[in-house]
C-alpha cells in the first residue's frame, strides 16, 4: 500500500463525495464504492496497470491509500483527480437558483481522471437507453470480463483492458443487454485506445474532435466523457433527453426547452456551462413528470 495526502488550496470548503460522485455509474458500480465508514473506493486501469484507490476526508485533508501496479500513478495524480486544477473562483451565478445552489455547494470541484476509456465506454453504454439499462450493462460486463481489483477493496472490479474489450463475443454483449450499434462503437474505441487516451491532455475542442473521429461517438458522448476525464468546465451535454428540459424549467419555470433554448439560457456561463449544469442538477428542481418512464428493452432477446 502507498499513501498520499492532499489539502484543498486556500483552506476553503471541499466536498469529496459530490466532487467524485459523477464517476460512479449507478449504485452498483463494481468500480466505485462508498463504504459504510464514508470512505470512497475506486478501481481503475491506469497506464501502469490496475490500481485501487481509497479516499477519506477529515474536513481539512484528503487521505489517499492505493494498491496494485497502478498505485503510484493514481497517487501522483491524486490532486488533479480531486479538482486541484479546477478553478471555480471565476464562476459568477447569473440566476437566483444557480446562486442558491452555488452557495449551498461551496466545496464542489470538477474531477479530472485523465483516463479516457474509463469514462468513454460507460458513456457509450448510456447512449439511447435508460440509465438502469446502462448501469446493468456496465455492471455485468465488469463482473464477467473485468478482474478483481488489487488490495482490500469491497468487491471492486477493474474494467477490461482494450484488447479484452475488443474480444468480447457478440453473445456476451447481448447477455448484458447491449445492442450491436453500441458494442461495435466500444470495439472501435478499444482498437483506437492509444489515440483516444491522448485526448486527456488536449484542450476541450481538440479532445472532443479526437473522440468524435470514432464512428458512433457524437457530441453527447464526447461531452459526457470529457466532463470526467478532463474536468471540462464548459463541456455542456447536448442531445440529452432530459437535461434541456431540466435546465429550462429550473431557470425559467417553462417546460419543453430544447437544446437551442438550453444553450441560450447557458450563454451567460460561457466557459463554465458544465459547472452551471452541475449546480442546476444539484438544486433538485425538475419539471413535473407527465409521461410514463421509458421501459427497458431486452436486447438479449433480439
Amino acid at each position: 500500500m502507498a499513501t498520499r495526502t492532499w489539502a484543498p488550496p486556500g483552506g476553503g470548503p471541499y466536498d469529496l463525495e459530490r466532487t467524485l460522485c459523477v464517476l460512479a455509474r449507478g449504485p452498483g458500480d463494481p468500480a466505485y464504492r462508498v463504504a459504510p465508514d464514508g470512505s470512497l473506493w475506486r478501481a481503475s486501469r491506469t497506464p501502469q496497470g490496475p490500481g485501487t484507490l481509497r479516499l477519506t476526508y477529515d474536513g481539512g485533508t484528503v487521505h489517499g491509500e492505493a494498491w496494485g501496479p497502478g498505485a503510484d500513478w493514481l497517487l501522483d495524480r491524486l490532486p488533479t483527480l480531486l479538482g486541484a486544477s479546477d478553478d471555480p473562483t471565476g464562476f459568477t451565478p447569473r440566476h437566483r437558483l444557480v446562486h442558491a445552489s452555488h452557495r449551498r455547494n461551496p466545496g464542489l470541484r470538477l474531477a479530472r481522471t485523465g483516463l479516457v476509456l474509463e469514462s468513454l465506454i460507460p458513456s457509450i453504454l448510456e447512449q439511447k437507453v435508460t440509465s438502469d439499462e446502462a448501469y446493468r450493462a456496465w455492471r455485468l460486463l465488469l463482473q464477467r470480463h473485468g478482474e478483481p481489483a488489487p488490495g482490500p477493496g469491497p468487491g471492486l472490479r477493474v474494467m477490461p483492458d482494450p484488447r479484452a474489450w475488443a474480444l468480447i463475443p457478440s453473445w456476451e454483449w447481448h447477455r448484458a443487454g447491449v445492442d450491436g450499434r453500441r458494442s461495435a462503437t466500444i470495439v472501435r474505441a478499444a482498437r483506437a485506445a492509444a489515440r483516444l487516451e491522448e485526448a486527456a491532455s488536449m484542450d476541450e475542442a481538440d479532445a472532443s474532435a479526437r473522440l468524435q473521429a470514432v464512428p458512433g461517438i457524437g457530441p453527447w458522448t464526447a461531452a459526457e466523457t470529457l466532463q470526467r476525464t478532463n474536468g471540462a468546465a464548459d463541456a455542456v451535454t447536448t442531445g440529452d433527453l432530459h437535461l434541456p428540459k431540466i435546465v429550462g424549467y429550473a431557470l425559467t419555470g417553462l417546460r419543453g426547452t430544447d437544446d437551442d433554448g438550453m444553450l441560450d439560457l447557458l450563454a451567460p456561463y460561457a466557459g463554465q456551462r458544465h459547472r452551471a449544469c452541475r449546480l442546476i442538477l444539484l438544486s433538485g428542481v425538475v419539471p413535473p413528470r407527465r409521461a410514463p418512464r421509458f421501459s427497458a428493452r431486452d436486447f438479449s432477446r433480439i
